[in-house]
């Protein structure tokens, strides 16, 4: 079933396209931790292992392009930053070494590429190349937050639990699937608490946000310098918050809206979907040959929303065992709205699907989920949620979401009911939420650059200018990008690369409201 924020959370995938490929080819309060022993630890920087099944398995990171091996390191930091002399855990950080000149080296540009609950040891060598020219002065650094990948990760289900999780009716139609979704929502909670007890209270933004300040000292810089993306947007925020003074150079891509609390996110994530399906069905009719979905926008969206409504009573083959049911094809749908580059898959999807084969659809829902060819599943749903529901002050019960569908369903016909029932994922967590919706406030800091996309679908266009307003005066400074997909920078527009890699190079700030398209 999807998660409150759920959909927000999955950062750009490369395992999506060598799933896809592989399967078409045979089908608190601030303070610094300062001079304490932790800030002063050193790393033992190695050659980087094979990923763990938790950051989602595969094989150890390639070469770069000069032929240096990415290095690992553990750092340890608080397991409470309300008892920083207490126990400590073990968070996992991945870089690749500054490649010019060591007179030109600025520091350390650390990513996180969202999530929550994305694995930045496994996401940023997969998306290394794009990054290439940032290299020339910076260490290239990412890690895997606390609850995430080899940092002490949250489990929950296990994969043959989490099979069935995921074929679950996730947008239940009666008294009894509802109970039913409730009952299983209950349990997956209730397994994240038997499992993890010790981590679920230290797992929030803020505690995040800490673990990156420690981060800076160790690696040796005045500053944080920082790419944020899709959730990393809202982490860098808080940092921001929680430490203004230390902010170098920043970039939010890909912007939650600090504003909203987790209902609001998901209304405004319905719209978000709607709107890329919209641009996604004019985009096929609009093709010199003929749209194979059907004939025009409408016609494709009504197939659409008839195979969802045939596949609740009747599911289809998908990858065997398993069937592709209407919640499969929905977040099979939701994850190829993510890139444009997906949209071919997207439509081979449907029209196999349309034939009773529901194998692509599968492979993209399997994406979003985190599950792996092999049946393994990386623990970004069990994460997701664990942050989220630390993070997240509202729990919802089933009256109130049934209270609540008309305007999702209005936003979305076809999202609406799936987003709206995600707001139950927190219900009976054991930790309470901790806020609303963040903190983000940063009196005193830095221009930080905030990048909105006009179709990102994960993170609406709007919360750019609601993280510029929310920052302060003085401090975000927004870049707007007519494109499709979630982020702008990884879309390789030539304005958002050049504009982006002028300020965090050379620290030119662009003009605000500054289009590219």
């Amino acid at each position: 079933m999807p998660h409150s924020s759920r959909l927000r959370a999955a950062p750009a995938t490369a395992t999506a396209v060598l799933l896809l490929s592989s399967l078409l080819a045979g089908c608190g309060d601030g303070a610094d931790p300062g001079d304490g022993d932790l800030a002063k630890q050193k790393l033992g920087w190695r050659d980087c292992p094979a990923p763990s099944p938790a950051q989602g398995g595969g094989t150890a990171p390639s070469p770069l392009p000069d032929g240096d091996a990415w290095q690992c390191a553990t750092m340890k930091a608080p397991l409470d930053w309300d008892d920083p002399e207490g126990d400590t855990l073990g968070l996992e950080l991945i870089r690749a070494r500054a490649s010019g000149a060591a007179d030109r080296r600025i520091g350390s540009l650390i990513f996180n590429f969202g999530g929550p609950g994305g694995s930045g040891v496994t996401t940023l060598p997969a998306f290394g190349q794009d990054y290439e020219k940032l290299n020339t002065r910076y260490d290239l650094v990412s890690f895997d937050p606390r609850g995430v990948g080899r940092s002490v990760p949250v489990e929950c289900l296990d994969d043959a639990q989490l099979d069935t999780y995921f074929q679950q009716d996730a947008t239940p139609d009666d008294a009894a699937e509802r109970t039913e979704l409730v009952a299983n929502t209950k349990k997956f909670n209730a397994a994240c608490e038997k499992n993890s007890e010790k981590m679920l209270p230290h797992v929030a933004t803020t505690d995040a946000a800490r673990d990156m300040d420690l981060m800076r000292q160790v690696l040796g810089d005045d500053k944080l310098h920082y790419f944020g993306i899709s959730y990393g947007t809202e982490l860098g925020g808080v940092y921001a918050h929680l430490f203004p003074e230390k902010v170098g150079r920043a970039v939010f891509d890909a912007v939650v809206d600090p504003t909203q609390n987790s209902e609001q996110g998901s209304l405004g994530q319905a719209k978000g979907f709607q709107r890329a399906l919209d641009n996604f069905a004019e985009n096929c009719v609009s093709q010199t040959e003929d749209c194979p979905l059907g004939d025009s926008a409408q016609n494709v969206k009504d197939r659409i929303a008839k195979l969802l409504k045939d596949l609740d009573s009747r599911p289809i083959p998908g990858i065997r065992p398993r069937e592709l049911t209407q919640t499969a094809a929905t977040s099979g749908i939701a994850q190829s709205l993510y890139s444009k580059d997906f949209w071919e898959y997207l439509t081979e999807g449907l029209e196999q699907a349309y034939d009773g084969d529901g194998r692509v659809l599968m492979v993209l829902s399997d994406s979003l989920n985190g599950r792996g060819e092999n049946g393994e599943y990386s623990n970004i749903t069990a994460a997701n949620v664990a942050i989220n529901c630390a993070d997240d002050k509202p729990r919802y019960d089933s009256a109130y979401v049934r209270r609540r569908l008309p305007e999702f369903r209005s936003a979305s016909p076809l999202f609406g009911d799936y987003l709206a029932w995600s707001m139950v994922s927190c219900t009976d967590w054991a930790v309470a939420g901790a806020a609303d919706h963040p903190a983000v406030r940063a009196d005193g800091a830095p221009p930080i650059l905030v990048v909105g996309n006009t179709g990102d679908p994960a993170t609406p266009y709007e919360g750019a200018r609601k993280m510029v307003d929310a920052l302060g005066a003085g401090v975000g400074v927004e870049l707007t990008y007519k494109g499709e997909g979630h982020g702008a920078y990884d879309s390789k527009n030539t304005c958002v690369r050049n504009a982006v890699d002028g300020y965090l190079l050379d620290g030119r700030t662009p003009k605000a409201k500054t289009v590219c398209s």
